[in-house]
């Protein structure tokens, strides 16, 4: 009898559950619009949810809330927001979780049903495998000169493709866009991506 197994892509309108968030990624969005000549889009944030037969594990960047309780929230990995040197202090600083009945808390403004990635349990468990070794860019930042910006959308993008999952057909619900998953991408495949 085969294994159990799933992956479950969610699209969480950027700044769901926080004023300051919304407000930044409405200014960064207008910005970007305007010099790109292009209408505004709605913003999403990606986050993915693994159920195996050991429980389900959720996928996600958040801020460092604090110091404490890190490996109660699944903390893996922690990366600089904007430049290494700001890094230093916590509200500089991101989380990538790996929680093991874990919560997203922003998940019920979640658009659309979540999209079913793989039910192979296989290609589940590479991807909780893999979350230790998403690279820990400066977020916000193209470092590996990708063409767009390194965020929660550029760690579930990575996650999957490494996974061996084709990204392709995966896009955020209509009206909207996800920064970074193009980086995701690009890092993963280790090539560029042409700028827009």
């Amino acid at each position: 009898m085969a294994v159990r197994g799933s992956v479950d892509l969610y699209w969480i309108p950027l700044g769901a559950g926080g004023h300051v968030v919304r407000l930044s990624g409405k200014v960064f969005e207008a910005s970007s619009a305007w010099m790109r000549r292009r209408r505004r889009c709605d913003l999403f944030h990606s986050a993915l949810i693994v159920e195996l037969p050991e429980g389900r594990t959720v996928i996600e960047q958040a801020p460092v809330p604090d110091l404490h309780g890190r490996r109660d929230r699944g903390v893996v990995v922690e990366g600089p927001v904007v430049s290494k040197l700001a890094g230093r202090f916590r509200l500089f600083r991101y989380e990538i979780r790996r929680w093991n009945g874990g919560e997203i808390p922003d998940l019920g403004f979640a658009v659309g049903d979540p999209i079913r990635v793989t039910d192979d349990a296989s290609i589940a468990a590479r991807i909780l495998e893999l979350v230790p070794s998403v690279p820990a860019l400066v977020w916000g930042r193209d470092e590996r000169r990708t063409g767009d910006m390194w965020n929660s959308n550029s760690i579930v993008a990575w996650l999957l493709v490494n996974a061996g999952i084709d990204v392709g057909g995966f896009s955020p619900p209509p009206g909207g866009r996800a920064p970074g998953w193009r980086a995701g991408i690009a890092v993963a495949n280790g090539t560029p991506l042409a700028r827009d």
